[in-house]
């Protein structure tokens, strides 16, 4: 199984970013991507009713904590019978459950650990999230503070896992605890906020309504800013505390991309994307900031 291949196939921003960081955590990282993105693929099941969602969440989560590779086998070739998605990479993946699980018994039991608690948080998180649905799977969301709770769910349990991973592989970044735990959860939401307002349509389509009725666009931009100012803090904290550049870098061009899609998305609206000319310019200017070692605050600022 080809971790960095299968990242490809499902994930453009994650396919630029783990790969700059330094071993273990790099696997570490891929694997978690990974067992969350076949989470996502089941909350997402445009061909399955709420309940068979419900029901597979549960599942996997049953699985990833007993580090289940034979019982996955089975899931998986039942949940293929009627495919959850068209996406061909999220199938690829979805055929490979059991062998991205299985890697989890070559980790260290800390980072095993890790990456199993976060991700049963996350699914369980996500089948509740798919039990308000109706029948058929439809989703409208009601408030700010609904709103906020979902990207908890999604987004910000992953600034748990990634801050819980990095302090377990570099010590020394006990340092900053106290700053990378205040804003963990913001980074998380940030990120998740902007691929909300970006799919706006895509999701209206498939039947999810993330953005509240009677909720200005505009409020929600504003606290995609106020969320992605904090990931600069964040990042700001791991430069601090002596991180490895690899730290900085998959942190960094997260957030740089995320703030070239928020200015895209004000300006063209849902949909809009960051063009490749202009992430070739971003990670052109992260990697020289790396190498001179100038503040990563203002860097993604």
């Amino acid at each position: 199984m080809d971790l960095d291949d299968l990242l490809l196939k499902t994930s453009r921003t994650f396919a630029l970013a783990i790969p700059m960081l330094p071993e273990p955590t790099r696997r570490e990282v891929s694997v978690a991507y990974l067992l969350f993105r076949i989470a996502d693929t089941f909350e997402d099941a445009t061909t399955w009713p709420r309940a068979e969602r419900i029901a597979a969440l549960n599942a996997f989560a049953d699985a990833v904590t007993k580090v289940d590779v034979e019982g996955l086998k089975a899931l998986t070739a039942k949940w293929l019978l009627k495919p959850p998605h068209q996406h061909a990479g999220y199938l690829e993946l979805l055929k490979l459950t059991p062998e991205v699980v299985g890697t989890l018994s070559s980790m260290t039991p800390g980072a095993r650990d890790i990456l199993i608690k976060h991700t049963v948080r996350t699914s369980k998180g996500m089948a509740d999230v798919v039990a308000r649905a109706d029948a058929e799977g439809n989703l409208q969301l009601e408030s700010v503070e609904d709103l906020k709770a979902y990207c908890y769910i999604v987004a910000g349990i992953v600034g748990e896992l990634l801050t819980d991973v990095f302090l377990h592989d570099t010590p020394q970044l006990a340092s900053v605890r106290e700053t990378l735990t205040k804003t963990m959860v913001e980074f998380g939401e940030g990120l998740q906020l902007v691929n909300i307002l970006k799919d706006t349509g895509d999701d209206a389509r498939d039947g999810r309504a993330y953005l509240p009725k009677g909720v200005d666009r505009d409020e929600v931009l504003e606290l995609a800013r106020a969320d992605l100012d904090a990931a600069s803090r964040y990042i700001d904290a791991l430069q601090r505390g002596g991180a490895p550049k690899g730290y900085l870098g998959f942190t960094g061009i997260s957030v740089m991309l995320a703030r070239a899609a928020l200015k895209v998305l004000e300006n063209d609206g849902p949909g809009a994307k960051v063009s490749r000319l202009e992430v070739a310019r971003l990670m052109g200017q992260l990697q020289a900031t790396l190498a001179s070692g100038a503040s990563m605050l203002q860097a993604t600022a």
